[in-house]
């Protein structure tokens, strides 16, 4: 099996060496291939200046300045310099234009240098071409954050001359926030130093995003829904400033409740990652990331110039960082809306209250498919409900109160949760009826609303029928209670809820390793790269797996057909034959692998085999020797990996092994470094778990044995950085006490240079 079958093809190269000379590039440990990489592109490691205190110029400024300021309505220019003035900001506008005079009544100024005081935050309004010198000058005079609102960089091509205007910026201490965004606002400031045309709304939820258009949408639908914003920055290109820098910030606001980020890939992956969970510790985040398919990713990388990466293992990242990825940028602004103005569950038991059974069913297999536990406790139900449910109502949950139910009924019903300790949660279900006077269904969803948030109990409200919903849906939104018109809408908004308390409840900083002799593996490293190979040969990949105290079959390589036939008595049958080339990489593909050898006769066949295809292969192939193997007990086939991702970083890697990886692609990933609780949580995520603990009357497995290994692969590829990648295939687990074996081993190196650069 290829290791491009977990990882894209496009995605296999190892990002160590960082040559940011736009014509020069450099050799991978894949041959053939190459990358050259642009100055954005390389990890800053936080920089020099302390991000949070830096980020507070941005979100606080004290003076803005608009390079490119305009008196005529329609420009960019003027629609900053409005907006700023409309907005409310109480700092200092410097508008700056050539001509001077007054914009907006506010005195503008011919050059960014004839301000005399102290300049936070500068807007650039003006052409590509013309951005370097408005950014040197905006660098030379001290301006702490440069806003470049101008197009034409690094997503069309051009990186050139966004990393010229980075560098001059970065040497000054000047950040970048762009190229090729619409601005950012901060309510802590009441800073609107964007062209949106729409008025924002002040309100508790940060959004980061990196596209303008849909940013600018975003404000737009904030207005209507009602969803005010603590901040809105859009990050574009990403040059500099991203969103690590961004939520430094936004973590620590007061003014912000929820963060919501929109992601279309990922320059510095593990400074994202860290930064992401320090931001979940204290609030949620929402993300909301294109590029799932090819296609999506390679419109992604033309619109931003920033690749999509693998969306498997950001999908993995987010989850183990605690974040709440959204499908769609409706329920992004549900979840966020909901987060935002309701309190999380103080425990799992839920309760469903409707006026008709279809739709509690829904709700109820809503509730299955979010992983939301329904409280089935009958004795307590029946004394919470029995006073206001009829007769040929039902008190089992979901609690049926039938279409007769007229608005007293309905209010004792939903207020009823919120008076009970029992209950946690509760999902108000409304068909329209004839017997329910509509003009009671607002006041009475928000008296009930008030009722679970003064008792800090979540509830949501799934409400259909007619233009009277309509209308109290309309209402209802504006006063930010959690109304819905699609019960999947609702029952998804309360789950995310509950799948950030229980991330709360869960998470820890504790980090483990596993012992692992480095240095005899370092060894082993320097002796491929001596030999000028790029991988590892069995004998060398079991000696690093020997480094680590992971379980393998016992082998001997034989350099001869005398030496194979000793070894193969030696070791006892059935056996395995497979051939040691440093020219053939993928054995099986050669016809260089024999399997249940039983016999001294099978092994002097499959010696002659082996050596003849392989040359008929590859006629130049320097076969290195036959490796001789013990032919392991058949168990439950997994494959356990680890490789350093372009975006990410070191990650691990663990799902179904053997020949099903091609086919079921049952595979799951995580961030290093982790512990060995979330390395129990990766392998419950994989989709044939249930294999694992014993299905139809097989016996559990070695759960912890899993875990050491996967522990163990990571440390070494975290603690050896030198390898780039490890491929273990298949991993033979067996039950319970009774261990695994690593049967077949790939390991890649990178060359010295791109290891130290």
């Amino acid at each position: 099996m290829s290791l491009k079958t977990i990882f894209p093809p496009w995605r296999k190269k190892l990002r160590t060496a960082y040559i940011t000379s736009p014509c020069v590039s450099w050799k991978t440990a894949y041959p053939g291939e190459s990358r050259c990489f642009r100055l954005s592109d390389v990890p800053s490691g936080g920089g020099t200046m302390d991000s949070m205190n830096t980020m507070k110029y941005m979100f606080e400024p004290s003076s803005v300045a608009v390079i490119g300021a305009s008196a005529q309505p329609g420009k960019i220019g003027y629609s900053v310099v409005r907006n700023l003035k409309e907005g409310g900001f109480g700092g200092n506008i410097y508008p700056i234009n050539p001509r001077g005079g007054e914009i907006i009544g506010i005195k503008s100024y011919a050059d960014i240098s004839d301000v005399a005081g102290p300049i936070d935050v500068a807007s650039i309004c003006v052409p590509a071409r013309l951005v370097f010198d408005a950014v040197k000058a905006c660098a030379d005079k001290g301006v702490k954050i440069v806003q470049i609102i101008s197009s034409g960089f690094s997503e069309i091509g051009e990186f050139e001359m966004e990393e010229r205007i980075t560098a001059y910026a970065r040497d000054k201490g000047t950040r970048v926030l762009g190229p090729n965004i619409f601005g950012a606002y901060s309510g802590a400031a009441n800073c609107n130093a964007t062209f949106s045309a729409t008025k924002i709304v002040h309100g508790n939820v940060a959004i980061l995003t990196q596209s303008g258009a849909l940013g600018i949408a975003m404000i737009g639908k904030t207005a209507v829904t009602g969803m005010g914003l603590s901040a809105m920055v859009s990050l574009g290109n990403k040059a500099d400033i991203d969103e690590a820098d961004c939520l430094s910030y936004v973590v620590s606001d007061s003014n912000t409740r929820v963060i919501l980020i929109y992601i279309e890939g990922i320059k510095k992956g593990e400074r994202f990652i860290e930064a992401l969970k320090n931001a979940t510790a204290i609030k949620p985040v929402i993300i909301l990331k294109s590029g799932r398919s090819k296609r999506g990713a390679m419109a992604a990388a033309s619109h931003t110039g920033s690749l999509a990466g693998s969306d498997e293992i950001f999908d993995a990242i987010v989850r183990q960082c605690g974040a709440l990825r959204a499908e769609s940028l409706e329920e992004a602004f549900n979840w966020c809306k909901f987060l935002a103005s309701s309190p999380l569950p103080r425990g799992d038991n839920c309760v469903i209250v409707t006026n008709g059974g279809g739709i509690g069913v829904m709700a109820t297999d809503a509730c299955e498919k979010y992983g939301i536990d329904l409280f089935d406790d009958q004795e307590t139900l029946k004394s919470v409900f029995e006073d206001s449910t009829p007769a040929f109502g039902s008190t089992k949950n979901p609690i049926d109160i039938t279409g007769g139910a007229a608005s007293a009924e309905y209010t004792a019903a939903l207020s009823a949760p919120a008076e009970h300790d029992a209950i946690h949660s509760t999902i108000a279900l409304y068909c329209e009826t004839a017997t329910f006077d509509s003009e009671n269904l607002t006041p009475m969803i928000r008296g009930t609303y008030k009722k679970h948030l003064a008792s800090g109990k979540p509830a949501v409200y799934a409400l259909v029928g007619g233009s009277a919903i309509d209308e109290s849906m309309r209402a209802l939104k504006q006063e930010n209670i959690p109304v819905y018109s699609d019960v999947d809408q609702a029952v998804s908004s309360l789950s995310v809820s509950y799948r950030y308390r229980h991330y709360l409840a869960e998470r820890s900083d504790t980090v483990d390793w596993a012992h692992v002799n480095t240095s005899r593996i370092d060894q082993i490293i320097n002796g491929v790269r001596h030999d000028g190979r790029s991988f590892l040969l069995s004998d060398e990949g079991a000696a690093v797996m020997q480094s680590a105290e992971i379980p393998i079959p016992s082998s001997r390589i034989a350099h001869n057909l005398d030496q194979a036939v000793n070894f193969a008595d030696d070791l006892g049958y059935p056996l395995v034959m497979k051939v040691v080339s440093r020219d053939i990489l993928h054995k099986s593909d050669a016809g260089g692998v024999a399997l249940n050898l039983l016999a001294r006769n099978e092994v002097i066949d499959a010696y002659e085999a082996i050596i003849q295809n392989c040359k008929n292969y590859n006629a130049a192939a320097r076969i290195d020797g036959i490796e001789v193997t013990q032919m392991v007990q058949a168990g439950t086939e997994l494959i356990i990996g680890a490789r350093r991702d372009p975006s990410f970083g070191p990650v691990v890697m663990c799902g179904l092994g053997g020949i099903y990886v091609e086919i079921m692609k049952d595979v799951v990933f995580r961030a290093l470094p982790l512990n060995r609780r979330e390395i129990r949580s990766m392998l419950e995520d994989i989709k044939s778990f249930p294999l694992l603990m014993g299905v139809r009357g097989e016996a559990q497995k070695d759960i912890d044995s899993i875990i050491d290994a996967i522990l163990k692969v990571g440390t070494i590829l975290y603690r050896c950085p030198g390898i780039t990648d490890i491929e273990i295939n298949p991993v033979m687990v067996y039950e319970q006490n009774k261990g695994l074996k690593a049967v077949d081993t790939r390991i890649l190196i990178s060359n010295a240079k791109e290891e130290h650069l």
